[in-house]
């Protein structure tokens, strides 16, 4: 079994380990409360949010089941937890949940998350990450929500430093929408970007 248990890992250089100790308990906070958030910050139009979190959930899905296979594991060069292969199980709900709530949620949307949904599902995948000790490649699967939470921070930044803004509005995909994009132009774009993060992490898997 796995001693990777308080340990960042780093994709494609699996020799390359950095042991937190009793640090790992603000690291798996600021992973929670961040992820958590930038979801909640995507949350901005129709559909927006809800795909990449289906995309996210089902790539950490297939990291979940390779950590909990000692063969495949092994084989990747993962480390093996026993146990988290179970998570697959979450994941796959997170999946079709996800689907099923986006039948309502894609644009002209009948249904929406709001505070509550965001935010719950961001955690949902941050806990998933850190529990199969894949935190980095959350931050690459979760690009998207990376994006969008460090438009905001830069527009504030930039604002309270400069008294100007570098966005026309943030997060971003409000930006887009200043320079005229059709609310479903940007969220289907957004959507493929997401797409090719969550390959980039998956790709992870072998490139080590």
């Amino acid at each position: 079994e796995s001693t990777a248990q308080t340990t960042l890992l780093v994709p494609v250089f699996k020799d390359l380990l950095f042991e937190l100790g009793v640090l790992f308990i603000p690291f798996a906070m600021l992973v929670l409360v961040g992820t958590s958030n930038a979801v909640n910050l995507t949350d901005g139009l129709d559909g927006l949010a809800i795909m990449p979190i289906v995309l996210v959930a089902g790539g950490l899905g297939i990291f979940a089941y390779a950590t909990g296979h000692a063969v495949f594991s092994e084989y990747l060069g993962l480390p093996f937890i026993q146990g988290v292969g179970e998570l697959v199980i979450f994941c796959g709900s997170l999946v079709g949940a996800g689907l099923a709530f986006l039948v309502f949620n894609c644009y002209p949307a009948q249904v929406f998350m709001g505070d509550t949904g965001s935010m719950g599902l961001g955690a949902a995948v941050a806990i998933v990450a850190v529990l199969i000790r894949q935190e980095i490649v959350l931050f690459i699967m979760g690009g998207l929500f990376v994006i969008e939470a460090i438009s905001v921070m830069t527009q504030v930044a930039s604002f309270k430093l400069l008294g100007r803004r570098i966005w026309l509005m943030s997060p971003l995909h409000h930006h887009f929408e200043q320079k005229g994009w059709p609310e479903p132009r940007i969220t289907v774009r957004f959507w493929i970007f997401s797409l090719v993060m969550v390959l980039a992490g998956l790709a992870t898997l072998k490139v080590r």
